[in-house]
């Protein structure tokens, strides 16, 4: 039997996992998320980043990077909007993408050269800390929910048997001392937070990360730990439910606890500059300027189209209350 957290990593970053090669975002695919529904997700924090730069607290080299970033979309929106709004920089900024599986990565070129042709050089990375900038924009859309967790049940943690039964017979002191900081007695404690953000801490010698999920101030009190294959969504413990069938074939994720977040993160070193709904962080992000500029351009059909889309993403029933923004910074003024 093992951990439930080295079978979840198995399910979506092993060989044959889930991420380990190029699955479809969107209508053809699994799930929906900010980057496939909108591309004004990506132009909005560009501007947000465009006005750090202009305040000067961040300089026209900054490395702009993405982390977990699938095709390459949201990278690639957000250069797109810096060459609407900022052009000089694409002659100062490099870009990149923190990517280890060599599958995605000849995807992500593949995608930036006919996106870009030869205008846009993107550099990859299997490590933060290889990096080596010394000032970089990081940002992350839905990884924070991919981390392996572990399942903690009134001071047991859950095994996983050869035919993919879950038992909740483990003593996991790590997972069950972490549980017990944020009160949990039974739901979803992620693993490698801590590792991560000390990774990232190194990448620059300044860093402003922004990160988006799904997920809440505190943990939950139950489990969140779900599937989603082909836009349905299972319960992990649902009755009937065929774990051997699912699994490296379809996504598992579950709710973030932000609290569990930012401790790794400034125990890291890092110091948190922002926590907000998505609604919010998008609208403060400059996403209505983006509209007003949409507006004037005078065609009406794109203009209505567009805020359709913009609509999932703010909407308080939909993604703008749900997801949140949590932002961390490192020496910046």
């Amino acid at each position: 039997m093992k951990p439930f957290s080295e079978y979840m990593n198995e399910w979506l970053y092993g060989p044959d996992g889930y991420y380990a090669h190029f699955k479809a975002i969107g209508k053809e695919g699994d799930f929906y998320t900010a980057v496939s529904t909108s591309r004004f997700f990506g132009a909005t924090i560009a501007h947000y980043m465009i006005s750090l730069i202009k305040k000067e607290k961040l300089s026209p080299r900054t490395f702009l990077v993405e982390i977990g970033a699938h095709q390459g979309y949201l990278l690639g929106d957000m250069i797109e909007w810096i060459a609407q709004e900022a052009p000089e920089l694409l002659e100062t900024m490099r870009f990149g993408i923190i990517e280890r599986f060599p599958s995605l990565q000849r995807v992500q070129k593949e995608y930036f050269k006919s996106r870009f042709g030869d205008t846009v050089v993107l550099h990859h990375y299997i490590d933060a800390r290889q990096i080596g900038a010394k000032e970089a924009f990081v940002v992350a859309n839905e990884i924070l929910d991919a981390f392996p967790c572990d399942l903690v049940y009134r001071g047991k943690t859950a095994l996983v048997d050869e035919n993919h039964a879950i038992r909740f017979e483990g003593e996991d002191e790590q997972a069950l001392a972490i549980a017990k900081r944020y009160g949990q007695q039974k739901g979803e404690v992620a693993r490698g937070y801590e590792s991560f953000a000390a990774t990232l801490y190194e990448a620059a010698e300044k860093i402003v990360f922004t990160a988006f999920d799904y997920g809440e101030k505190e943990a939950r009190p139950d489990f969140s730990i779900r599937i989603y294959k082909g836009h349905e969504v299972f319960p992990l413990f649902e009755e009937g439910i065929d774990l051997k069938e699912l699994f490296g074939k379809s996504d598992i994720t579950y709710d973030v606890n932000f609290s569990h977040v930012m401790d790794a993160f400034e125990g890291a070193g890092f110091s948190t500059a922002a926590f907000k709904t998505q609604l919010r962080a998008l609208t403060e992000y400059g996403l209505p300027d983006l509209l007003e500029q949409l507006a004037r351009l005078g065609d009406q059909k794109l203009y209505l189209r567009e805020l359709n889309k913009i609509k999932t993403l703010i909407d308080p029933q939909m993604m703008g209350e749900r997801f949140k923004l949590i932002e961390f910074h490192k020496n910046i003024g």
